[in-house]
């Protein structure tokens, strides 16, 4: 087992795969920035390190992965995971602030966590460790009306590609996890207007899958990395790349 600092761990997603990792025996950084909730997902794990931070904040972020290697030692592997969705509409729509945010969290946000890890494992003996990069459907096919959200999420592609390449001489490995209808609150939002109007509800899958899917990337040996997985709810329609 190792170590592995979770971005965005307090709900959804990352709350799932914080508990599935703790559950594995792994010594989890929790981060994020509600302290309760962290504190939620905290309770009864030795394991488990509480690091109230906001990704866009880079000092916050320092310190996060500071106080983590502190703690246990080194830094394994990162799920870079913590994300908004901006409100949707057509690009004229859509409000400047909205659009600044959804960079600011969904990009610059997974750049400082990135950046932090990525010093912290090039520079900690011995070498190396693993960058998982939460992407999504959208990093492949848009979904109307989703601009800002798309826009930042092919960016994360780019992020995971050059990591994977400059990753390289220091023992870095990056991939990427895009997912598709994991039942988070948003999703669950989804639903329920389609309920409402009477119409079918999207196929969703449980977070607890994608949790399994992001423990099976951390796991890998060192010399095996997945570059690139997608896990989606079994009947949503094909994503192909665009």
């Amino acid at each position: 087992m190792g170590v592995i600092l979770i971005t965005g761990a307090s709900s959804g997603i990352g709350r799932a795969t914080a508990q599935a990792f703790l559950g594995a025996g792994w010594q989890v950084g929790l981060l994020a920035r509600r302290r309760q909730a962290l504190e939620a997902v905290a309770e009864g794990h030795e394991d488990a390190l509480i690091l109230p931070a906001d990704v866009t904040d880079l000092a916050a972020m320092q310190g996060a992965v500071a106080a983590l290697v502190a703690r246990f030692g080194r830094l394994d592997a990162l799920f870079n995971n913590a994300g908004i969705f901006a409100p949707q509409g057509t690009i004229d729509e859509i409000d400047p602030e909205d659009w600044a945010a959804s960079l600011a969290v969904n990009l610059t946000g997974m750049f400082n966590a990135a950046r932090v890890a990525f010093g912290q494992m090039r520079a900690q003996v011995p070498q190396g460790g693993r960058i998982i990069n939460n992407g999504s459907i959208s990093a492949h096919s848009p979904r109307p009306g989703s601009v800002c959200y798309t826009t930042t999420k092919h960016g994360v592609t780019g992020l995971t590609r050059t990591l994977s390449l400059d990753g390289r001489p220091y023992d870095i490995a990056a991939g990427q996890i895009d997912i598709g209808n994991a039942r988070t609150p948003l999703l669950e939002s989804v639903a329920e207007g389609a309920r409402a109007l009477g119409q079918e509800e999207p196929p969703i899958m449980e977070v607890e899958d994608v949790a399994r899917a992001v423990l099976h990337m951390a796991s890998l040996p060192p010399g095996a990395n997945v570059q690139s997985m997608t896990v989606m709810a079994t009947k949503m329609p094909f994503v192909g790349r665009g």
